[in-house]
């Protein structure tokens, strides 16, 4: 590709990925239902890893036990069993908060991430950087200055999803940073396949896979999305990143609470009974807006960004 075409192709990259992990929510809200998030998060995970492994089986690239130190194998189950708690604690917060602000406290995710990386790989914490974490710790506390009443007020909300989230985002973080030096030895499709199938298992004792039979034609279409979700917009974010700058990428992903707030709203009008969007004022408003900006500052201040896999920002999950 021409390189004057790549960063066009990167930034539209990026916004896809940015767009389906910002429309996800809708898709799991429906899946919610019927389905609890264990089983959700295993039927996208056994789908994810079934393509993969065939993908590497094809291109005679599966990974063998040799490839990783025993301290690599435990930095793996670490970055699965942080990978496992995004996903489910992720969707299982949607139950106690509302999509749109879930995304915006998911955006904490990239200054734990940040903060991680400064401690543990010394890496440069950068004026840009500061002044985005700035920006986006000012921006959460007018968000949630008008949400906490509502929340505490409301009857389909609880202010467990806050703890539930941020603790979904410090997971999060926890695993790009185990998972970053295994990208020296292993691909990024090998390691994604050993955690999905790692993170498969994990899960088969919690979950319910007989839940799909309870599911209507909306609901099974919702659960399809959400595992293609996984697949295109991770296969969407890794040729972004091979294209592009890490670091223009995380910014453009730190638009998703756009796309949820606006995916929100249209679902709610179509289906006002099972959708709701809480009001919020200008501030909260200008709030939500300071955490996009603070986020994209972060991000774009990074001099070694950290590279990470398809995790659930959205999921990232």
């Amino acid at each position: 590709m021409e390189s004057q075409l790549r960063p066009v192709y990167g930034f539209l990259l990026s916004l896809l990925t940015a767009f389906l992990w910002g429309v996800l929510p809708v898709a799991l809200t429906l899946c919610l239902k019927v389905m609890d998030s264990p089983t959700i998060t295993f039927y996208r995970f056994l789908t994810a890893g079934l393509v993969v492994f065939f993908i590497l089986k094809i291109r005679r690239s599966l990974p063998v036990a040799a490839s990783l130190t025993r301290n690599g194998w435990l930095l793996a189950a670490i970055a699965t069993v942080m990978l496992v708690t995004n996903y489910v604690t992720n969707v299982m917060g949607l139950n106690y908060l509302s999509a749109s602000s879930a995304q915006v406290l998911m955006q904490i995710a990239p200054f734990v991430l940040m903060t991680g990386g400064v401690l543990l790989y010394k890496e440069s914490f950068t004026k840009v950087q500061f002044a985005g974490a700035g920006l986006l710790i000012l921006g959460l506390g007018l968000f949630f200055n008008q949400r906490l009443p509502q929340i505490f007020a409301s009857e389909t909300e609880s202010i467990a999803g806050l703890f539930i989230i941020a603790g979904s985002a410090v997971a999060w973080a926890i695993y790009a940073l185990a998972q970053k030096p295994l990208l020296r030895t292993l691909s990024a499709r090998q390691l994604t396949l050993i955690m999905y199938a790692a993170g498969g298992m994990l899960l088969i004792p919690l979950s319910t896979p007989t839940e799909l039979m309870s599911m209507d034609g909306l609901q099974m279409a919702a659960l399809v999305f959400c595992c293609l979700n996984t697949l295109v917009a991770y296969g969407a974010f890794t040729e972004a990143m091979r294209v592009w700058y890490a670091s223009k990428v995380s910014a453009v992903l730190a638009v998703q609470p756009v796309f949820t707030f606006i995916s929100m709203t249209l679902a709610e009008k179509i289906m006002p009974d099972t959708f709701h969007q809480p009001e919020l004022d200008s501030v909260a408003y200008g709030g939500a807006l300071l955490v996009v900006t603070g986020s994209m500052m972060a991000a774009l201040g990074r001099k070694k960004p950290v590279k990470v896999l398809s995790g659930s920002l959205s999921g990232k999950s």
